[in-house]
């Protein structure tokens, strides 16, 4: 099998400029690595962020079988573990990611949560209640946080707890603006990240989904209802980490804030359209990024 880390190229400036690339052409509502960072932090954040979304397409993307998508996230867990044994991985990504990760001195486990997450994404597509959906946040979404807190040499308890709360927030509101889009993704097998025992509460079935995404019934009052309870407890959790955006300092702080309102004006797009995220995914726009950059500015 051809190892997909070979697009990177043989050089770690190659390497630190596709991931720049990456991260800034690959569609987000949620800036990554963006300008406001400074310099120096940049091109971490890239790998990152590279190491996340390629990983994340292993598991997503394409029309790859379930063994070989395993198999795939297999050779990132194994170049890891070479990492992590000091000694030098076979690729030229891991190559410069295992060097900015001991100039960084950043911890290895978040990286290795987030395969144990994207190996789930293959192979769980249902969860049960809001502690299931959780759990997976604390594999997909906070690691993220956590490695930028340190990063930034920032990594407190207090602050580690904030970030868990907004990473896992951001993750809840990707889940929701993309019900459809995950919906559609492995036929016959389609992936639904909404708590079990809350759709069967609110008098929702997968069918009732199903004719929501196909467009054959236009949502009800009963999706309404859901969708808004669910914003609602979302909105909660990202609220709980917003003392983030003040303690952060400077540009990154300044970023956080950018993170935050963005999270926070996806929700009310949402809410706007009273869930109906089939004809109306959110997605910012110009209006939407004024908006987010005067609250990030005004420490809102």
């Amino acid at each position: 099998m051809v190892n997909n880390c070979s697009k990177f190229g043989d050089t770690s400036m190659a390497v630190a400029q596709q991931s720049l690339d990456l991260a800034s052409h690959h569609y987000e509502n949620f800036p990554v690595a963006s300008f406001f960072l400074p310099y120096h932090l940049r091109e971490p954040i890239a790998l990152i962020y590279s190491f996340a979304r390629q990983a994340d397409d292993f598991a997503d993307e394409g029309d790859l079988t379930i063994e070989q998508r395993l198999n795939l996230l297999s050779e990132f867990r194994d170049e890891l573990d070479l990492l992590q044994a000091y000694i030098k991985p076979k690729t030229a990504f891991f190559v410069t990611l295992g060097k900015m990760i001991r100039e960084r001195k950043l911890p290895i486990a978040p990286f290795y949560d987030l395969l144990d997450a994207f190996s789930q994404d293959v192979t769980k597509t249902r969860y049960a209640d809001y502690e299931d959906v959780l759990d997976y946040c604390t594999r997909s979404a906070n690691p993220i946080g956590r490695l930028l807190l340190h990063l930034y040499q920032q990594a407190t308890s207090e602050n580690i707890q904030y970030s868990d709360h907004i990473c896992s927030a951001l993750q809840l509101i990707n889940f929701l603006q993309d019900i459809a889009i995950d919906f559609k993704k492995n036929e016959g097998k389609q992936r639904v990240y909404l708590c079990q025992d809350e759709l069967m509460a609110f008098g929702i079935s997968e069918q009732t989904i199903r004719a929501y995404v196909n467009a054959m019934q236009a949502t009800d009052d009963h999706w309404h209802q859901f969708m808004h309870f669910n914003l609602r407890r979302t909105h909660a959790l990202l609220n709980m980490g917003k003392p983030l955006g003040k303690i952060l300092k400077g540009r990154i702080g300044f970023e956080m804030r950018m993170i935050i309102a963005g999270g926070e004006r996806i929700i009310h797009k949402i809410s706007a359209v009273n869930g109906d995220v089939f004809n109306h995914r959110p997605t910012l726009n110009c209006l939407d990024w004024a908006i987010v950059f005067s609250k990030a500015l005004l420490k809102l």
